[in-house]
């Protein structure tokens, strides 16, 4: 399968846009990437082993959280994941606050 790596993440990951894995759930095709890529681990995981709260990990178009088995979905191998990291801050509106 493949797994979708955004800008901020290529530096782990010989910049590479797109990583090939072998796995059967979501769960171990982010093993197999943290397994070839370890510096990819604490970017995904806290020192518990849970993914992190602002990692949002997507199956094809499926928000991941929100499947039934969660990272304990199945996966194919035509199938793909998107991470897409939180995006903190913002602008302040215009006309506000002078």
């Amino acid at each position: 399968m493949q797994i979708h790596i955004p800008t901020p993440l290529r530096a782990y990951t010989d910049k590479q846009e797109t990583v090939s894995v072998e796995a059967t759930t979501v769960a171990e095709a982010l093993a197999a990437l943290t397994t070839a890529y370890p510096a990819m681990q604490p970017n995904l995981y806290t020192p518990e082993g849970k993914l992190r709260s602002f990692v949002n990990i997507y199956l094809n178009d499926d928000d991941v959280r929100y499947l039934p088995a969660k990272e304990d979905t199945a996966v194919s191998a035509t199938d793909e994941l998107t991470i897409i990291p939180s995006i903190a801050g913002g602008s302040t509106p215009l006309g506000c606050c002078r």
